[in-house]
């Protein structure tokens, strides 16, 4: 079965991911996969100077990502293009690493934060989305960038709207409570699997 992840920005995408890997369910990083892909040198890296010039770079060529953030949070033509660019390079790739991991579990996830807006659902057998509510969504995400509410509420809209994003799943994880609840819900999902698998 091959799982993918998903959620809105702030809503604790990554703790989810985090505990599936604690409790033996192998998760592939996407956006790990979309930093190495755009290493100095690298096929996207090429096309995002081509397409944003030199200016978005630091003194050492790597990508300056919260100068490219920032373009791309108050343009969204510019957000589509750097979609265009990255988004075939990253998916091939995760799939090359899924695949490996396919053969030895039977349950791998693909933590992937933009599976809806990319329009990936057919790779998945199963959708799981991380709800949390607005507030929440907001208030974590300035605490984790320490920004301010209107550039934090920029970057929720920029992305589908998360009540969509749950009408679209096959399962809802609430995040909004402490870890212990979470935590208690991919139990319960992980145990599910397993019994599946056993009859």
């Amino acid at each position: 079965m091959l799982i993918g992840l998903t959620g809105g920005i702030g809503s604790g995408k990554s703790t989810v991911a985090s505990l599936f890997n604690k409790y033996g369910v192998p998760v592939v990083d996407v956006d790990g996969i979309a930093k190495e892909v755009v290493q100095p040198g690298k096929e996207a890296w090429k096309k995002i100077l081509e397409c944003f010039g030199q200016d978005i770079l630091h003194s050492d060529q790597t990508i300056d990502r919260k100068k490219l953030g920032r373009i791309i949070f108050e343009h969204a033509h510019k957000r589509e293009k750097l979609n265009e660019i990255t988004h075939p390079i990253i998916i091939k790739e995760t799939m090359r690493v899924a695949e490996r991991l396919q053969k030895e579990y039977s349950h791998v996830i693909v933590d992937i934060p933009l599976l809806f807006e990319s329009k990936r659902e057919a790779l998945f057998n199963i959708i799981i989305v991380v709800y949390a509510n607005k507030d929440i969504q907001l208030q974590r995400l300035m605490e984790r960038e320490d920004i301010s509410e209107k550039e934090a509420l920029l970057k929720i809209q920029a992305q589908m709207n998360l009540e969509e994003k749950k009408k679209k799943a096959d399962l809802v994880i609430l995040n909004n409570q402490d870890l212990d609840a979470t935590e208690k819900q991919v139990l319960e999902i992980i145990y599910q699997w397993k019994k599946g698998m056993d009859k």
